[in-house]
């Protein structure tokens, strides 16, 4: 079992990762749920991408604040991570990725850092590594013999 605490965040850089998730999760379109959650995620040149949880009423189509933060990232050209900031209202429980998310991340990066930020800045350190053990990857397809 994972163990969370949360703590300040580290330095300006976390900070502010944390509060572009916290942003982003005021534009959720939740109206079914009324679970919003926010993530931002920070390439490796430094460029944060925002996004928020968008539920349809199908639900099938929903996709996760992760998924359209890292999608936009990958739509402006960018494919190396440095870190992923994910938050929602929930302020007794920290709130993480949920697998298809945790999926759709190791796709990038095997131990991707990811900040699990409660409503009051407060951030968890973790890592996909931590919350994905033996997963699968790109890797795992090499074809060469």
């Amino acid at each position: 079992m994972v163990s969370f605490v949360y703590d300040e965040p580290w330095d300006e850089a976390t900070a502010a990762l944390a509060q572009r998730s916290l942003s982003a999760r005021d534009n959720s379109h939740s109206p079914y749920s009324k679970f919003r959650v926010g993530a931002a995620v920070r390439t490796a040149d430094g460029t944060v991408f925002a996004g928020c949880n968008i539920e349809s009423c199908a639900f099938a189509p929903t996709i996760c604040a992760e998924r359209v933060a890292i999608s936009s990232a990958v739509a402006a050209g960018h494919k190396r991570f440095s870190a992923i900031a994910v938050s929602s209202d929930i302020e007794s429980e920290p709130v993480t990725p949920c697998g298809v998310c945790r999926q759709f991340m190791r796709e990038f990066s095997k131990d991707l850092p990811i900040l699990l930020v409660r409503p009051d800045g407060k951030v968890c350190h973790t890592d996909l590594g931590e919350l994905l053990p033996g997963s699968f990857g790109p890797e795992s397809l090499d074809q060469t013999t």
